[in-house]
């Protein structure tokens, strides 16, 4: 059975960081292009970034150059290291896989603000 786990979200101030991650089971992430989004109040959800089974990694433009991710094969895990987070930045991150249909985890929140 597929499971995504999220955690790591928080609170924090402009210019701070946070790790977000996604702890999976019942797949090897290895295998598979793993993705976060973002889901903003009032907003639609979109692509935040994607890492491919062969480690190849894609962005949102608005994340570009402070996001990071990762994944750690053998914890089975994947990664969002974000820096410089602005308030733009609020919202609630989301694991995702497609493995024959899309599969999610339940979300974690994160608040950008002084």
């Amino acid at each position: 059975q597929v499971q995504l786990v999220e955690s790591g979200g928080g609170l924090v101030r402009p210019g701070g960081s946070l790790r977000l991650s996604c702890a999976a089971s019942g797949f090897p992430i290895s295998s598979y292009t793993m993705k976060w989004y973002r889901q903003a109040p009032g907003k639609e959800r979109e692509l935040v970034a994607a890492i491919g089974s062969g480690g190849s990694t894609n962005y949102a433009e608005s994340v570009k150059g402070r996001f990071t991710i990762s994944r750690d094969n053998a914890k089975n895990t994947v990664y969002l290291q974000m820096n410089s987070l602005k308030p733009e930045d609020t919202a609630v991150y989301y694991c995702n896989v497609h493995r024959s249909r899309e599969y999610w985890g339940q979300g974690t929140k994160v608040t950008v603000s002084s």
